[in-house]
């Protein structure tokens, strides 16, 4: 089968002939104007997007690539002595074992002296839908081990939902297309606030992204939602991080 030799090359370390680097944008908790985590966007060696990155992925290198993004994340982290969680976005398709698979990953903590427990694993609802069972078993190993999670994109379907009924991530992020205008628009209010209050009942954080203007922040705030991530705080940045911008 094809997919074998792959996941040998993912096990055995070979290089990644994609070459990437991370941009490091802040997720803030508002009202006490802290960094709560900063999360890791990968982009190309000369700041190319992340969709030009992505679409050099494929069947044959996404496991390496998954991989190499990890552990560029947490070398990038700790040179820049991150002063928050870490967070990571992963790629479930690419996991063939979950405890093989995270080898790396801990052993790039061990050297860089990265807690584990400072590191958000996040993954997009979407990709809930393509093998829940899976996810779920890579979801419940990273837990065991220390892992934070995220549910990604909340509210862009419907398997997330599914997916609180079995496991129960540390936080989920509103899907930005529901946070923009939520200030004008009541519907996307009560549904962030249901949302909210969903978590809250769960015991599970909510971070609301793709926050542009500070009437929106100020809604999601109204709405019980502190911690934010938009461009209205900072922009991802490359080889550093972004001072950021508190609305008055």
């Amino acid at each position: 089968m094809p997919s074998i030799p792959v996941c040998r090359a993912c096990r055995d370390g070979d290089a990644l002939s994609l070459d990437i680097t991370m941009a490091f944008q802040p997720i803030v908790a508002v009202s006490s104007r802290v960094v709560f985590a900063h999360e890791a966007l990968v982009r190309g060696a000369h700041g190319e997007g992340a969709a030009q990155v992505l679409a050099q992925v494929t069947a044959d290198n996404r496991y390496a690539f998954d991989q190499a993004c990890r552990v560029r994340a947490i070398e990038q982290a700790a040179a820049l002595a991150l002063p928050a969680l870490l967070s990571i976005n992963f790629m479930p398709n690419a996991v063939y074992n979950p405890a093989h698979c995270l080898r790396a990953t801990v052993a790039a903590a061990t050297q860089h002296g990265w807690p584990l427990s400072s590191i958000l694993f996040e993954v997009t609802e979407q990709e809930v839908m393509r093998d829940p069972a899976h996810l779920l078993d890579i979801l419940r190993t990273y837990r065991d081990v220390g892992l934070k999670t995220a549910i990604d994109d909340f509210g862009a379907g419907y398997s997330g939902l599914n997916l609180l009924a079995d496991f129960t991530p540390d936080l989920l992020k509103l899907d930005m297309h529901l946070v923009r205008g939520i200030d004008q628009d009541r519907k996307r209010q009560a549904i962030a606030r249901h949302g909210a209050a969903l978590a809250l009942e769960l015991g599970i954080a909510v971070i609301a992204e793709g926050i542009e203007t500070a009437d929106e922040s100020r809604a999601l705030q109204d709405l019980g939602i502190d911690l934010q991530q938009g461009y209205l705080f900072a922009r991802p940045q490359l080889d550093g991080l972004a001072p950021i911008h508190w609305p008055a």
